[in-house]
């Protein structure tokens, strides 16, 4: 039964201090046997007619994390990163839900990778994981346990709208601007029942702004499993600060995407 514990069961709340999502361009035939049932690549054509699939590396400084029925300021302040495919999940009524399939997170509380692992399917691990300002520049470096989620980056938060990175597939900052996680929605696949928990976001002033990375060393989730011998590429860069943030509990949907 703990499945049902699994679902999201209470909304949470919190504030981004800082968000840095790097998203990596991919060949979706690598992505597509990740997804579920009922889960579709949302993809990009570039110019040249090739198409690309999607995986976002979020580094995340949250403030005040905590169930949405607790008062503000009774919170934790935690480090979370995470790893996660670019989706989309049609529904009967023909709209599309665009969201995020979860591939791996990890956070420096083991409170929080506990707690998350029994109320989430996000997959949690413990990791050292560090965050700075300095000057214009903001900095994450995260060390994995198990080596497999490490990972360094610098972004100059000054010359901002930035452009976007040399050799990405995006044709305009428009383009790329789609592709900005954290998206409305994360998807996960219920195997017990056969159906799809869809946990929806909350956000204010969503202002995502392209920024340029100065250094990106180790990303070593990238090295392993179904990635090994993969290329990815820097498709875009995006900051956010500030940012009061939270998600609802989880819905139950079939695998067609009809609500349960």
């Amino acid at each position: 039964m703990r499945h049902l514990l699994q679902r999201h069961p209470f909304p949470m709340r919190t504030r981004f201090a800082h968000s840095l999502v790097l998203t990596y361009a991919l060949p979706p035939d690598l992505l597509r046997p990740l997804l579920p049932p009922g889960l579709a690549l949302d993809t990009y054509t570039d110019p040249a007619g090739t198409e690309h699939a999607f995986v976002a590396a979020a580094l995340v400084d949250t403030r005040d994390l905590r169930p949405a029925l607790l008062p503000a300021g009774r919170g934790i302040d935690r480090m979370l990163t995470g790893y996660r495919i670019f989706t989309s999940f049609p529904t009967p009524g023909g709209r599309t839900m665009r969201g995020l399939k979860i591939l791996r997170s990890d956070t420096d509380s083991r409170v929080m990778a506990l707690g998350g692992n029994v109320f989430s399917r996000y997959h949690y691990r413990l990791a050292r994981i560090g965050s700075r300002v300095v000057g214009d520049t903001l900095e994450f470096k995260v060390v994995s346990r198990d080596g497999r989620a490490d990972l360094h980056v610098r972004a100059d938060l000054a010359g901002t709208p930035a452009a976007l990175p040399a050799g990405s597939p995006f044709a305009t900052a428009r383009d790329a601007r789609r592709f900005a996680g954290p998206l409305p929605y994360t998807f996960e696949y219920e195997p017990q029942t056969r159906s799809m928990i869809v946990v929806k976001a909350v956000r204010t002033r969503w202002e995502p702004t392209p920024v340029a990375v100065e250094l990106v060393q180790r990303p070593t989730f990238f090295e392993h499993g179904p990635f090994a011998g993969a290329e990815p590429v820097l498709a875009n860069a995006f900051h956010v600060s500030g940012l009061e943030y939270g998600w609802e509990s989880g819905q139950r949907r079939g695998a067609n995407g009809a609500q349960l």
